[in-house]
């Protein structure tokens, strides 16, 4: 009768990688519980906040706006007919009311380059920076 000379070994069951994301888990609850506590404090201020009249609402800016160039070098603001010195004013009065105001200078391509060139130079004189030339893709080699 043969005699056992070594046990048989128990399977263990290693925690280290269960308690790391047990421990990952603690830190994530903490910080997150933070930053619902200093969203919290702000209301639990006594803070008398001003009053006004009319409370508007905050629209975002517009979409670009666009300038039309037409062959005979005639100007079109929001699909109406403007002299160079209509546009910087409608510009400027648009520019107060939205800062980041965009606008796309669309130009016939028989168009004289100076009726372009006064168009950019009047959006720069109201204040816009964003300016964007429209153009489109060549669709054969010349």
């Amino acid at each position: 009768m043969p005699l056992k000379t070594q046990s048989d070994e128990q399977p263990s069951l290693n925690l280290t990688p269960m308690i790391d994301i047990v421990f990952l888990l603690i830190i994530f609850f903490m910080v997150g519980t933070k930053f619902t506590e200093l969203s919290d404090a702000e209301h639990e201020l006594d803070i008398d906040v001003p009053e006004v009249g009319v409370a508007a609402a905050m629209t975002p800016a517009p979409s670009k706006r666009v300038v039309r160039i037409h062959e005979n070098g005639a100007i079109e603001f929001d699909q109406q007919p403007v002299t160079l010195g209509e546009l910087v004013e409608k510009l400027t009065e648009a520019q107060t009311q939205y800062p980041k105001l965009g606008v796309i200078v669309r130009g016939d391509r028989k168009t004289d380059l100076q009726n372009a060139a006064a168009v950019y130079s009047a959006c720069l004189e109201a204040g816009v920076s964003d300016i964007g030339l429209a153009v489109r893709e060549q669709t054969e080699r010349r």
